[in-house]
């Protein structure tokens, strides 16, 4: 099956709207006249499931293209732009796009931390969601940044929330009991979000992962949850605390270690060593 530029971009588009990634593949250089100009598209579900579209002309290319497009979507700092493949009659430039699953930021909570994260979480470029029970707290006024401000029941908090691959759940309501019910939810979902953060102090945390054995999820469950959320960089304020779990999404987004870049990289210790003292010196210091 051939793809236009229409329908490759119509799939692409679809995919990531549900959870998905894409990698579609455009031949730009080759010796087969055939070849150039083709189109192919790898697809990847919110099940991890990957499914090839359109062909490069071959099936030694397409499986070519295939492995290519797995890799980059395996590869979290991975970007569009040129690449070479093998082919037996001449390597074939392609042009290689990957766009990932749509970035959610579902802040369940509409409180004083959730303002500052809303603005936040918008400037990152997530499409930022804010859900709470309470109409005074979830509304427009609030949350300008906001994609969606939702009015919601925490028995079922994510009942018009789609939640994939690409969902970052922030657990911030006024209360333990609200932030419970609403994560007992978020992990008894079909497909698992990117990342669950729940705002709590050790105590607090200690005590949500008891009753989470007690009821029943397995140990493995409790690694998903980012609880105290955020870095340690000594947040206190409410937009502290939001620059805080900010840092933590961008590095699960991007597979950072989340350490002082300065103690990474030492540059005065390497480049720059500390000299021994001279003789000088130690008549002058004494």
């Amino acid at each position: 099956m051939t793809l236009d530029a229409h329908a490759s971009a119509t799939l692409v588009l679809r995919t990531v709207e549900s959870g998905g990634s894409a990698v579609s593949i455009l031949a730009l250089r080759a010796e087969a006249p055939k070849v150039l100009g083709a189109r192919l598209v790898v697809t990847r579900d919110s099940q991890g499931v990957d499914a090839i579209h359109g062909t490069l002309g071959s099936e030694r290319m397409d499986a070519l293209a295939f492995s290519l497009a797995r890799e980059t979507m395996d590869d979290p700092r991975s970007a569009d732009g040129l690449r070479t493949l093998p082919a037996p009659d001449g390597k074939v430039e392609v042009y290689l796009e990957v766009r990932r699953p749509v970035q959610d930021l579902v802040i369940v909570g509409a409180g004083h931390i959730a303002r500052p994260m809303a603005a936040m979480g918008a400037m990152l470029g997530f499409r930022v969601w804010v859900l709470d029970d309470r109409p005074d707290f979830a509304t427009r006024e609030r949350f300008p940044e906001a994609f969606r401000v939702v009015r919601a029941d925490f028995s079922e908090p994510f009942s018009d929330v789609p939640i994939h691959g690409g969902t970052h759940v922030l657990l911030v309501t006024r209360g333990h009991r609200y932030d419970y019910d609403c994560l007992i939810r978020v992990l008894r979902e079909p497909s698992p979000p990117a990342y669950i953060g729940m705002i709590g102090s050790r105590r607090r945390v200690r005590a949500t992962f008891h009753q989470l054995l007690e009821d029943g999820f397995p140990r493995g469950r409790l690694e998903e949850i980012h609880a105290p959320v955020g870095l340690d960089i000594g947040a206190e304020t409410p937009e502290e605390i939001a620059v805080a779990v900010a840092a933590e999404l961008v590095k699960v987004r991007r597979g950072g270690a989340g350490g002082s870049l300065r103690d990474l990289e030492r540059v005065a210790e390497r480049f720059f060593p500390a000299q021994p003292p001279t003789s000088a010196d130690d008549k002058e210091a004494s």
